[in-house]
C-alpha cells in the first residue's frame, strides 16, 4: 500500500469545518481506508511467494497463520511512516484546525441575528410561573461554533479509540512496543524542520 492510497487532506477553511457532513465524511473515509481495514493492510505487507509457489500450501486454509505471522521490520516501518502516521496526522490537522475555528469569533454565522432576536423576545416576555411552571424555561438555539466544538470533541474521542485499536494490531504483527502516542509523537518530531530529517 502506498501513501497515494490514503485519503488526501482537504483544504482547511472555516466553511469546511462548519459543513459538518463533509467533515464527518472526510474522517469516516480516512478511517475506513486505513484503520478500519488495518488487518487487510497488514496482510498486504506479506510476500508469501518469496521462495516460489508450493501447491501443497493451498490444501489447508491458513487464515490463523497469516493473521498471526510477524511482518518484516522494513515493511512495518514503511507502513507506519508512509501510510498510518500520515493518515493520523491528516485527521489531527483537520480536528485541530476545526477546534480553533470553533473557539474563534464567528461574525458570519447566518443564524446570529435570528438567535439574538429570539433572546431579546424571551427577555421581554412576562412569566407567571404559578400559571405555567414551564414558561420560564428558555433553551436558546446552539451557535454553529458550539455545535462544531461538540463534534470535534466527540471525533477526538473516537480517534483515540481507533488509534489504540489499530496500534494494537500493528504491535502484534510488527512486534512493536510502546504506546501509539509515543510512536506518533516521535514520528512528528523526526519530521519537524528543526530535526533535519524527513
Amino acid at each position: 500500500m502506498s501513501k497515494s492510497s490514503s485519503v488526501n487532506s482537504p483544504s482547511l477553511t472555516p466553511q469546511f469545518c462548519f459543513n459538518e457532513r463533509v467533515l464527518r465524511d472526510f474522517l469516516r473515509l480516512s478511517r475506513s481506508t486505513i484503520d478500519d481495514s488495518i488487518t487487510q493492510n497488514m496482510n498486504a505487507l506479506l510476500t508469501p511467494a518469496r521462495v516460489g509457489f508450493n501447491p501443497s500450501s493451498t490444501g489447508v486454509r491458513q487464515f490463523d497463520a497469516l493473521n498471526k505471522s510477524r511482518l518484516p521490520v522494513e515493511a512495518c516501518d514503511s507502513f507506519k511512516q508512509n501510510v498510518l502516521f500520515p493518515s493520523w496526522q491528516s485527521r489531527s490537522d483537520v480536528l485541530n484546525y476545526c477546534a480553533m475555528v470553533a473557539t474563534s469569533p464567528d461574525p458570519e454565522d447566518p443564524d446570529l441575528v435570528s438567535r439574538q432576536v429570539e433572546t431579546a423576545k424571551e427577555q421581554e416576555c412576562v412569566v407567571n410561573e404559578r400559571l405555567d411552571p414551564y414558561s420560564s424555561r428558555y433553551f436558546p438555539r446552539e451557535a454553529r461554533t458550539e455545535s462544531l466544538a461538540n463534534l470535534v470533541r466527540n471525533e477526538r474521542s473516537v480517534e483515540q479509540i481507533i488509534r489504540s485499536r489499530s496500534w494494537g494490531i500493528v504491535g502484534e504483527r510488527c512486534n512493536t512496543n510502546g504506546s501509539w502516542e509515543d510512536a506518533f509523537n516521535y514520528w512528528i518530531e523526526r519530521r519537524s524542520p528543526s530535526s533535519g530529517e524527513k
